[in-house]
């Protein structure tokens, strides 16, 4: 049974019992539209993870780099009144800290858990000084770019599509170009990778940067949606975003995962807390499945891709 079918299954087992338990909210169609605006930014971050963590590296920042980026894009906004200049430079910084992080790791050759670790305090701290612990309105953003951003097409979202879209350019560059077998290669055997003539520094270094970008994306898209930036932006999605990551059937290790995957399990991820409030449970229940989810993913699909291996043999 391939890991696909296996998180689909799921995710309509998990819709199965909601609607058994809760079918005023789950046989409804307006709790899946509110999925459609939250659901997207689990996605987005993950999709922008996803690459790096093939390639056997982590980034623990991006929590923290929402938060700066979403600081820049309306404290920009606040003075020029230019979305399109605040989202330009908004994504530059998530740009630039991914670099850093970059730097960190492949030039001063420190582990990325702990170079992330740091950045992460430290770009949360930076965005905190810079505002002096106050949120920033975006109530007179109007325009193009939010209607982009954060409009309705056709009553959908766009950020659910812009998510789509991530998902469908990650799998090309993954799975369908020559840059993607440079990323497997280099997570399955770096030194293999090497010897085959792939550039790792340079890949990682365009993934850590392609990791800032999303993060910044995904701080712009929350910050327009809810007309404010806070200062706590952030707060609360890391252990979302690895859970949607490592349920979809990545591998920890770094040389597999699957784009579908990880969108079905941002999924999963993101409608697990109203279902579970909806059953009637406590929604502090939800962090402790969230971290059961993780282990019990690793481990699953750790002796899945043992078995695979072995039957190549």
């Amino acid at each position: 049974m391939s890991k696909n079918l296996i998180i689909t299954l799921i995710l309509f087992a998990i819709l199965g019992v909601f609607a058994a338990f809760a079918p005023d909210v789950f046989l409804s169609k307006n709790i899946y539209f509110s999925y459609l605006v939250s659901v997207p930014i689990i996605a987005i971050l993950a999709l922008g993870l996803l690459p790096l963590i093939i390639a056997g590296e982590f980034d623990m920042s991006f929590p923290s780099v929402m938060a700066i980026s979403g600081f820049v894009f309306a404290y920009i906004f606040k003075f020029s009144s230019s979305l399109a200049l605040s989202l330009v430079v908004s994504l530059a910084v998530g740009g630039a800290c991914g670099a850093l992080n970059a730097f960190l790791v492949i030039n001063a050759r420190i582990p990325s858990i702990i170079a992330t670790i740091g950045t992460q305090f430290f770009w949360r701290g930076l965005a905190t000084v810079a505002s002096g612990g106050l949120a920033l309105s975006l109530a007179t953003a109007e325009g193009a770019i939010k209607e982009l951003l954060i409009g309705r097409v056709f009553g959908i979202p766009a950020q659910s599509i812009i998510a789509v879209v991530i998902a469908f350019l990650t799998y090309i560059v993954i799975f369908r170009h020559k840059f993607g077998d440079g990323i497997l290669f280099t997570g399955d055997n770096q030194k293999a990778a090497k010897m085959l003539g792939v550039d790792v520094d340079k890949a990682k270094y365009l993934l850590f940067i392609n990791t800032g970008v999303m993060s910044a994306l995904a701080g712009v898209i929350l910050s327009l949606e809810f007309i404010n930036w806070w200062p706590t932006q952030g707060d609360g999605y890391m252990l979302l975003v690895f859970a949607a990551i490592f349920l979809g059937g990545t591998g920890v290790n770094g040389g597999s995962g699957s784009v579908y995957g990880t969108l079905i399990g941002s999924v999963i991820i993101g409608i697990m807390e109203s279902g579970i409030v909806a059953m009637g449970f406590d929604a502090f229940y939800t962090r402790m499945i969230y971290g059961a989810i993780i282990v019990i993913s690793v481990i699953i699909y750790a002796k899945f891709d043992r078995v695979g291996k072995a039957n190549l043999k």
